[in-house]
């Protein structure tokens, strides 16, 4: 039997990241060849690979990159099996390296064809899965492009990438504010007005099914029933429709007994809630018009005025799972 050194075993763990007696078999099977101990490695990862192929991989790793002049950002999630192997650091390391080769490319095919130390990142995968002994994949890839881009990442759960269309002072206060909003509260847009009007009203009617449904077991019950609203989106209150519901709203001031000289005081209050209680859909999909996590009295858009000659250009958020 072909010995092998203990210089020779840690050179091939540096190399591959695998543990020492799975090196030194595999220098052992290779009769001392380097690189075909790695190729040992190899053959091993793609029978565990295979073995694994139908395995969930819904834990592993967010991470999010940013280049140095912060106009173009990257994140992506490496799944894996367990928590545990999602939160050891080496496995967080092969994901930052991943997030580092992925500033070079534009899709996710592209960054599992790329370079990885003289192999592919999908033969990189293949091997590792063998090292670590889980199934380990590129679950999502996502790039951003703009004047100033930001970056946040949730304990290695989340990531989160803004565009911003300047880089105005204390530009990257604002940008990570927005990325953690983000990541946070999980936009899907930017605003209500890039809504399609059939989804909006397919929505209405789902959800309004949803309560209506809710009201009949809460009546039984003998309790408050749910409010249904009439609409759930900005993209909904026409000029026509809001004047409405101001008449309405001066009526009702009027059976109140409120005099008329105050009303203008007190109609902004009722307007302001009559647009929240009708706008569910935006507050939950739409970046600018939630309300701002670190002050919810404002809603994100307000937040982003208050920095004067910016707007937000783009965003996008990966996650486990």
């Amino acid at each position: 039997m072909v010995k092998v050194t203990a210089a020779e075993v840690n050179k091939l763990r540096q190399a591959t990241g695998a543990g020492m007696m799975d090196c030194k078999k595999a220098l052992v099977e290779a009769e001392g060849d380097f690189d075909k101990a790695i190729e040992v490695l190899r053959k091993k990862g793609q029978k565990v690979a295979a073995n694994r192929a139908d395995r969930e991989s819904s834990e592993g790793a967010a991470v999010a990159k940013v280049n140095d002049d912060n106009t173009v950002g990257v994140s992506i999630v490496l799944g894996c099996e367990t928590d545990f192997v999602g939160k050891n650091e080496n496995f967080v390391a092969l994901a930052n390296k991943l997030a580092d080769i992925a500033m070079t490319v534009s899709s996710k095919e592209e960054l599992l064809a790329a370079d990885f130390d003289g192999m592919t990142v999908a033969d990189k995968l293949v091997e590792q899965t063998g090292v670590i002994g889980e199934k380990l994949e590129v679950k999502e890839y996502s790039k951003l492009e703009a004047p100033y881009v930001g970056s946040y990442v949730h304990i290695n759960k989340i990531a989160a990438l803004v565009g911003l269309s300047s880089a105005v002072d204390n530009v990257d206060v604002l940008a990570k504010d927005l990325a953690m909003q983000v990541a946070s509260m999980g936009a899907t847009t930017l605003s209500y007005k890039d809504f399609d009007p059939a989804f909006v009203a397919s929505e209405t009617e789902a959800r309004i099914a949803v309560i209506e449904k809710d009201n009949i077991e809460l009546g039984r019950l003998g309790k408050t029933l749910k409010n249904v609203p009439q609409y759930i989106s900005m993209a909904q209150l026409t000029p026509e429709v809001l004047a409405q519901a101001e008449e309405s709203a001066k009526a009702e001031l009027k059976a109140e007994g409120k005099p008329e000289q105050i009303w203008d005081k007190i109609l902004p209050g009722k307007m302001e809630r009559y647009i929240s209680d009708n706008t569910t859909l935006d507050q939950e999909q739409c970046l600018l018009d939630q309300k701002f996590i670190k002050d919810e009295k404002v809603s994100v858009a307000k937040y982003v005025e208050s920095y004067n000659g910016v707007s937000v250009t783009g965003f996008t958020r990966v996650a486990l799972g």
